[in-house]
């Protein structure tokens, strides 16, 4: 894999600036806000949006074989418990990629700017190669793909395999994406930017896979565990604030292995034309053989 060294060591950078109180600080300031917001919206919506999935469960052909078949197995309280689960899996992705994008436009930009001051990135030429609208089209974009890919997954997410499996993969992608753009927005050209995405693609997406195993530890218990629905509001802040904290630790990640890799991308072009100039001046000179 391209640039594997450099995802070891970027990694490690990354590890340990999360570690900075004011990175802390980064990761708290949007798991406060985006717990506040959805916080209020799912007390709004509580008690009407599990009478209505209560409904549909039981009268529609799609989804009433699953509780048939848990009563089956001895599950005989299934109806009481079946709607909440329902519930909190529908609602995890949402939470997840609403912070996610949160991140993207309220925290990368300044995790960036606080990389870029290190004295490895010492004189990094800033090209703006994406700007604010631009961002938010890609990020809505994205967002929007892979709001629908977990929608059309989400029925598969109850085999036991596959909820360990999907939603790293989906988190993955999306902030291999988001992050990508994002850290390289400002010192990044358009060309060298879609140079380093094509170069990097692998290394890029095996980051983004690595950070949505991490985030998939809470994901993984809110789906599993019984316990996550009765302390439904005290796990689900706890959740998001680890959520919060790997994508600041992602967005690290990213911001170490890229802007790198531009510094590297830049020094070679500046030694490519070096080198044709040398070539194109050298059969220019006088001859003085005999």
């Amino acid at each position: 894999m391209v640039g594997l060294q450099q995802v070891f060591k970027s990694f490690g950078l990354a590890l340990v600036g999360t570690m900075h109180p004011r990175m802390l600080w980064l990761s708290l300031r949007p798991f406060l806000i985006v717990s506040i917001l959805w916080g209020l919206l799912i007390w709004l919506i509580w008690t009407p949006a599990l009478e209505a999935l209560s409904i549909f469960l039981t009268t529609s052909m799609f989804t009433s074989w699953i509780q048939e078949g848990l009563i089956w197995a001895g599950f005989e309280n299934a109806r009481a418990w079946i709607a909440p689960l329902f519930f909190v899996m529908l609602i995890i992705p949402l939470i997840t990629i609403s912070l996610l994008v949160f991140i993207a436009f309220s925290t990368v930009p300044a995790i960036v700017r606080i990389v870029a001051r290190q004295p490895s990135y010492h004189g990094l030429e800033c090209k703006q190669g994406g700007g604010l609208l631009g961002s938010l089209v890609y990020t809505l974009w994205s967002a929007l793909i892979c709001l629908v890919l977990v929608m059309l997954t989400l029925p598969v997410w109850w085999v036991p395999p596959l909820v360990a499996v999907l939603p790293p993969l989906l988190w993955g992608w999306l902030t291999m994406r988001l992050m990508s753009y994002d850290v390289l927005a400002k010192h990044a050209s358009t060309e060298e930017r879609d140079v380093l995405i094509e170069k990097y693609r692998w290394a890029l997406l095996t980051m983004g896979i690595v950070s949505g195993m991490l985030g998939a530890v809470p994901t993984f218990f809110w789906a599993t565990s019984a316990l996550a629905l009765v302390l439904f509001p005290l796990v689900s802040f706890v959740a998001l604030w680890i959520y919060s904290l790997i994508f600041v630790f992602a967005a690290l990640w990213f911001s170490h292995f890229l802007l790198d890799a531009l510094q590297t991308l830049r020094q070679e072009e500046l030694e490519k034309s070096l080198t044709v100039e040398t070539r194109v001046v050298d059969p220019e000179l006088p001859y003085h053989g005999q």
